[in-house]
């Protein structure tokens, strides 16, 4: 709603809880507006696990003062589920099966196995690291990239961290035969998976990318699909949303593609309400910390 549609009298309540949903048009606009004008506003929860649909100039001002929580960990087990299934789709030539079942075919052949496979993470948060859980049960290794590895210095399910920039990007991608890219959009992620991060990766990758679209130079994740460096791409996000008819990625025969849905499950939106309503609304009522605290600056 503008926030022009909250009546003046609504000061008077002296509001101090601000929900707010991705789905809400015009809101990277109307936030700062509505928090002008209830200064009595002291937390702002955000339904979503990514901010960026937030990002403007006034954001770190207007929320300066004030705390900010997301959802992040309502979605982390669906997207998980995705990434093995992304990687079984490659490993166990599922597009393949699907042509020969279709032409009545029975052709065999070899297929791969995970286990003792490299898991690369770019971006190690709660969906990384739920992501890092499934793959090491399935005994591939995992490594990882985040911005303060000594965090995952004693993570189990993690065999070695790397820290942010663009050598340790390379290095990910040279080791690693999965590269699963979960960072969140902000100004330093933006366009950080380039045509040299695809010139450095290991022969027959594979990349995944359900984290946001414009982490990933689209131009370049074309390229490397279409000169041979990756074996393939599952793609769940996309620097625009939906993708256009027109995009090469539709025509590219070994990208999967979805809808940006992989985490949309019957009851992914009640889940994540019930998390602010059970979880953080009676630890803001009792005054306790609050989870999921979210820094506006940083974007997550």
């Amino acid at each position: 709603h503008p926030a022009a549609d909250f009546p003046d009298s609504l000061i008077c309540e002296n509001p101090n809880v601000l929900f707010v949903s991705p789905s809400c048009p015009h809101v990277r606009l109307q936030l700062p507006l509505l928090l002008h004008k209830f200064p009595t506003i002291e937390w702002i929860h955000v339904r979503s696990a990514g901010i960026d649909f937030l990002e403007s100039d006034e954001l770190p001002v207007v929320t300066k003062k004030r705390i900010m929580t997301n959802a992040k960990g309502q979605f982390s087990s669906s997207l998980a589920e995705y990434v093995m299934m992304a990687c079984s789709y490659f490993a166990k030539n599922i597009p393949m099966l699907l042509k020969q079942k279709g032409a009545k075919v029975w052709n065999d052949f070899d297929v791969e196995e995970l286990r003792g496979k490299t898991m690369g993470i770019v971006g190690y948060g709660d969906i990384g690291r739920a992501t890092a859980r499934l793959a090491s049960t399935y005994g591939m290794k995992v490594v990882a990239l985040r911005r303060n590895p000594a965090k995952s210095e004693l993570d189990p399910i993690c065999d070695e961290v790397y820290g942010t920039g663009k050598l340790s990007l390379q290095k990910l991608m040279s080791v690693s035969d999965y590269v699963v890219c979960s960072a969140p959009s902000t100004v330093e992620t933006r366009g950080m998976v380039n045509a040299d991060a695809f010139k450095a990766s290991k022969k027959n990758q594979v990349f995944i990318n359900l984290g946001r679209g414009p982490v990933v130079d689209e131009d370049a994740l074309v390229g490397s699909l279409k000169n041979g460096t990756l074996r393939g791409a599952a793609l769940d996000v996309f620097a625009t949303e939906p993708l256009p008819k027109d995009h090469e990625l539709w025509d590219i025969e070994n990208v999967l593609i979805s809808p940006h849905n992989m985490d949309k499950t019957a009851t992914f939106m009640h889940e994540a309400t019930e998390f602010f309503v059970n979880e953080n609304v009676p630890r803001f009522i009792l005054g306790d910390t609050l989870l999921n605290p979210v820094d506006a600056r940083l974007g997550y």
